[in-house]
């Protein structure tokens, strides 16, 4: 139904990076609070339904080969285990205070033997303490940084999930076919610093917001849409789950889904809607994501997309040359039909 779409882009306008303006601290139900509710109400009480989204054939296509080929993909029940547990409640736009409808965390058991031992996954762990928390704050790249960046881009680009995207990418000439030029495109459009606050620094990047997350100032959470960095966040109690955000078609979902959208605190602070794949390989996403983004020169890309048995409309915010923000929002699965 048309009001999925709606959805979509609602959980959207949560995650969306947000440029600062140069001007005197607000409260956060200040301007731009009330802007985004003015924004919701709006499109969700407009009494026309916006035009039907079209299935990106070519799009699915290629993500359906990189699912297929995602050999480092961790299976549900033999290699990780969550508890979806309760539906999140409603929390109001600046609030930090959310209803706990999971007693339990979301990860009752991962195993980590797989994620040392698996070569992307392992160089991919090693990057997720390299940053600062707060937005503000500029981003110091250490030359040992520079050196576990450029590790894990080599651990990916050997797996056959980088090797069909370079492939696909570089047959529309949307990056150079040779490997080591790919391999700097990617360091570019990932870990290149950028401002979002304006003249405070470089203070973020693409990596950072998407797969390690990070807060506008210590009062809001952005981005954070990896699951390996939120098993872990959780596991040392920097994370509290708080329960799933049902989709329209379905109550509950599927504790073995690949794609799930949930509600959690970190470190304090709520976010009230994320979204996020669940036991994919870090691989996978870095090539779903390079591919949406190059795929589009506009501001925000969202694309209809069926992998596997889902559903799925991908994101992406670009930062110019850089990603912004990418993930994933499972709007249906196990074939059951949009409308």
């Amino acid at each position: 139904m048309w009001y999925r779409n709606k959805l979509a882009v609602f959980v959207s306008a949560w995650d969306r990076p947000k440029p600062r303006l140069e001007r005197k601290e607000v409260h956060p139900l200040s301007l731009q609070t009330k802007s985004v509710f003015l924004y919701l109400a709006v499109f969700f009480f407009s009494p026309c339904p916006p035009p039907r989204m079209v299935m990106n054939e070519d799009l699915s296509k290629i993500l359906n080969e990189l699912w297929k080929a995602d050999e480092n993909r961790l299976l549900p029940g033999k290699d990780y285990q969550i508890s979806v547990q309760g539906k999140a409640s409603y929390v109001p736009a600046g609030s930090n205070n959310a209803r706990d409808n999971a007693r339990r965390p979301l990860f009752s058991y991962v195993n980590e033997e797989r994620l040392r031992t698996i070569k992307s996954f392992a160089a991919f762990i090693v990057l997720l303490d390299n940053y600062e928390m707060s937005t503000g704050i500029a981003e110091v790249v250490t030359p040992e940084e520079r050196a576990e960046n450029s590790c894990f881009l080599d651990a990916i680009l050997e797996t056959k999930v980088m090797q069909l995207a370079h492939q696909y990418l570089a047959g529309k000439n949307l990056t150079s076919a040779d490997p080591q030029e790919f391999k700097q495109h990617l360091y570019d459009i990932w870990f290149q610093l950028y401002s979002r606050g304006g003249n405070r620094g470089r203070d973020s990047s693409g990596f950072e917001h998407v797969f390690v997350g990070e807060t506008k100032r210590g009062r809001e959470i952005m981005g954070l849409h990896n699951w390996v960095q939120f098993y872990l966040q959780e596991k040392h109690d920097h994370i509290d789950y708080k329960g799933f955000v049902a989709r329209k078609d379905k109550t509950r979902p599927d504790e073995d889904d690949h794609v799930l959208t949930l509600q959690f605190s970190w470190k304090e602070m709520v976010k009230p809607v994320g979204s996020s794949f669940i036991g994919v390989s870090p691989e996978f996403e870095f090539a779903v994501y390079t591919i949406c983004f190059l795929l589009s020169q506009a501001k925000v890309s969202r694309e209809l997309v069926m992998v596997d048995e889902y559903h799925l409309q991908i994101i992406v915010y670009r930062h110019g040359k850089y990603i912004g923000s990418s993930y994933p929002i499972l709007l249906s699965s196990n074939n059951t039909p949009l409308d």
